[in-house]
């Protein structure tokens, strides 16, 4: 596997409790327009949730050609923040009743 964005060993990238980086899981496929990956990644980076990604068959071509990538984009999380990065792009928002007074 080839990573694009960012290796998976980079200073945010949590370690297990041999010092070893944690391995990559996929999370979700993005695809559509370059603004639904950027929200992805952007709520990803405001919950400290690290990330790399991999544009499956010709991606990395179609993004230099055309911008972005015609095949969308595979994102991968440290497994053990799987559960946070899920529920965190499934928008699923519980409000509180003291928060509504």
């Amino acid at each position: 596997m080839e990573w694009k964005f960012k290796k998976p060993d980079g200073p945010n990238w949590p370690k297990d409790e041999n010092g070893e980086p944690v391995a990559p899981v996929y999370l979700k496929h993005i695809s559509g327009g370059p603004l639904d990956l950027e929200v992805a990644l952007n709520l990803l980076d405001a919950y400290d949730i690290p990330h790399v990604g991999e544009y499956p068959n010709n991606g990395e071509f179609g993004k230099l050609i055309f911008g972005q990538p015609p095949s969308g984009i595979e994102i991968f999380v440290p497994e053990t923040m799987l559960e946070d990065a899920k529920n965190v792009l499934s928008a699923d928002v519980v409000i509180e009743d003291e928060e509504l007074k």
